[in-house]
């Protein structure tokens, strides 16, 4: 047997919470709800009722509309004070609206590449050829996809500051090689004084 005494009157740091984000608290407090099921945890508390139901919207609601604000607002002691049909209520529907989206993007690649292969058909061939080409362009087939290669060569420091000599040695002997003229001052809208007509 142990014996363990806690040490009472230490204070948590507030910043140090490990589950700052509304999802990560939501899936922590489920993991606990499930451990607790399997220790006797009554069915009945897990049913939402009209409440409930009605809190787990305006947490969902919320943090849809400003994730940020609804994480600060919704700290970890107000998130733990919570029914435990609130908490895997809040925690489903933001499941399920994450899902959600994967699952309609997928819905709409399928419908968008369906109606192409479709359109394959269609009578006048500048349509043919236009479908042909966006279905050779989706990623799968990525017959028509630009491809471009990067190659990183590693030099040493001292290659490099040789090499950033060389070419500033050579700015310094072509800047001092070019001969402004006045045309080119007046070019650049730099009125020029002729020395000749003064004296």
């Amino acid at each position: 047997m142990i014996i363990c005494t806690p040490d009472i009157g230490i204070e948590m740091p507030p910043n140090t919470l490990p589950y700052a984000e509304l999802k990560e608290r939501a899936a922590a407090a489920c993991g606990t709800i499930e451990v607790l099921k399997e220790h006797g945890l009554p069915e009945e508390v897990l049913e939402p009722d009209a409440e409930d139901k009605a809190r787990i919207a305006t947490i969902v609601n919320s943090f849809a509309e400003d994730e940020a604000k609804t994480n600060e607002i919704l700290t970890t002691a107000r998130f733990s004070n919570l029914p435990p049909a609130v908490l895997i209520g809040v925690h489903d529907t933001l499941k399920d609206f994450s899902h959600a989206v994967v699952k309609q993007a997928t819905q709409i690649r399928h419908l968008v590449t369906n109606k192409l292969i479709l359109e394959t058909n269609n009578p006048d061939p500048r349509v043919r050829i236009k479908a042909l080409e966006l279905l050779g362009k989706i990623s799968d087939v990525g017959l028509f996809t630009d491809r471009s290669e990067v190659t990183v060569t590693h030099r040493s420091t001292d290659d490099l500051k040789s090499n950033l000599q060389e070419k500033l040695a050579l700015l310094r002997k072509k800047a001092q090689e070019i001969d402004v003229t006045d045309a080119d001052m007046q070019e650049l809208g730099v009125k020029t004084v002729d020395t000749e007509s003064e004296q």
